[in-house]
């Protein structure tokens, strides 16, 4: 195996500088993240089942991060980033490499890294600007960055086409892990974008309305080619890894509910490809919740980790008729999901952990409880 936001205001975080900084920062990222020193630790085996994986989101990478001790802990066998992995927030590519290498500097993230196999997407900040998508001017070089930061071979199809969007299967048949990595910012149209009222702005709601242009699109025309393809490959279950929430409502910030159309166009895919298994993980928001959508042949789980080192205490005022529970946890926080092959029935537990390591949530479905109906 290869390491292949309650939104801000987009202003760059504060940093120090020079052309003397932006140097050091080039020569430690060559000298950090070169293929050869990538994972220490020997590959996931094709043929042994993923038991724990553990993932997270939204990590400022010029604060603390103590939570990569209890995340050491739980030894995953893989690591999800689901984006925001550091915050750019620039146009300068040679900054974007500052930042990272300031992340690879982390005592936590460097032991991760030689110990655990690491998969990622990016979202908006560490893609280039807050809430920006396709219009973003810098992507391609954003895309070279972000690819030789976490390793991605060099005959890698995601080295091939635009997009960071990958996917990876483990494990024998009828314990398969499928990832998928979804790319919902390289691709993605504008949102439609309203002034709030006072009140609202209080609640913690954002500023976007959805856009129903039936044009408009999440992940582009050869991005839902592909996934129709990966949906149709043998797993017993799938994570697809959506940087953004898919199945919460509308609470105005950037969701797939925003292209309310292309939510639908997801939905109606997994249908039409009698995929099961199917559990989205995502995050940006800057907390942590289960959403359940019951409108399909069986319930589709979105499992929100977010964030790594922040906390937005204000979250808890937005409904969510989709939660699983009542719990809305608006501090630092990772998820992880644990996967009992043992039983006739697989049970799947899935869990969101505070800064300690202790779980502020958790829930079990069964893996039969995520198959289509029979016909």
């Amino acid at each position: 195996m290869t390491a292949d936001s309650f939104p801000t205001s987009g202003a760059p975080l504060p940093r120090g500088g020079g052309a003397s900084v932006v140097v050091l920062s080039i020569l430690l990222f060559a000298a950090s993240f070169s293929p050869a020193q990538a994972q220490k630790r020997p590959p996931v085996p094709a043929d042994e089942p993923l038991q724990r994986i553990v993932f997270g989101s939204c990590a400022v990478q010029d604060k603390p991060q103590p939570i990569w001790s209890p995340i050491l802990e739980e030894d995953p066998d893989l690591f999800l980033f689901a984006g925001d992995n550091i915050y750019g927030d620039t146009a300068n590519m040679d900054t974007l490499r500052h930042e990272y290498s300031t992340l690879a500097a982390k005592p936590g993230y460097q032991k991760l890294r030689r110990t655990t196999p690491i998969l990622a997407t990016w979202d908006d900040h560490d893609y280039g600007a807050n809430d920006v998508g396709g219009w973003y001017e810098q992507k391609e070089a954003s895309e070279d960055i972000f690819l030789d930061f976490f390793n991605v071979p060099e005959d890698s199809p995601r080295r091939q086409r635009p997009g960071v969007y990958g996917a990876h299967r483990y494990g024998p048949p009828g314990k398969r892990v499928q990832v998928i990595l979804l790319d919902t910012r390289y691709f993605r149209d504008r949102f439609e974008k309203v002034e709030l009222s006072e009140k609202a702005q209080k609640l913690g709601f954002g500023p976007y309305v959805p856009n129903r242009d039936p044009d408009a699109t999440m992940l582009g025309a050869k991005q839902w080619d592909w996934l129709r393809a990966q949906l149709q490959k043998p797993a017993a279950v799938r994570l697809i890894v959506s940087s953004i929430q898919v199945v919460s409502p509308d609470h105005g910030w950037e969701i797939w509910s925003q292209l309310p159309l292309e939510r639908s166009r997801l939905f109606r895919l997994i249908e039409d490809t009698g995929a099961g298994g199917v559990l989205f993980l995502s995050g940006d928001v800057h907390w942590g919740e289960l959403s359940r959508y019951g409108g399909g042949s069986y319930p589709l789980y979105d499992f929100t980790s977010s964030a790594l080192n922040q906390e937005w205490p204000q979250a808890k005022n937005l409904p969510n008729p989709q939660r699983v529970g009542d719990t809305i946890y608006p501090y630092p926080n990772y998820g992880s999901v644990t996967i009992d092959w043992s039983r006739d029935d697989p049970q799947i537990q899935l869990r969101l952990h505070d800064e300690e390591g202790d779980s502020v949530l958790s829930h079990t479905v069964s893996l039969s409880a995520l198959q289509p109906e029979a016909e």
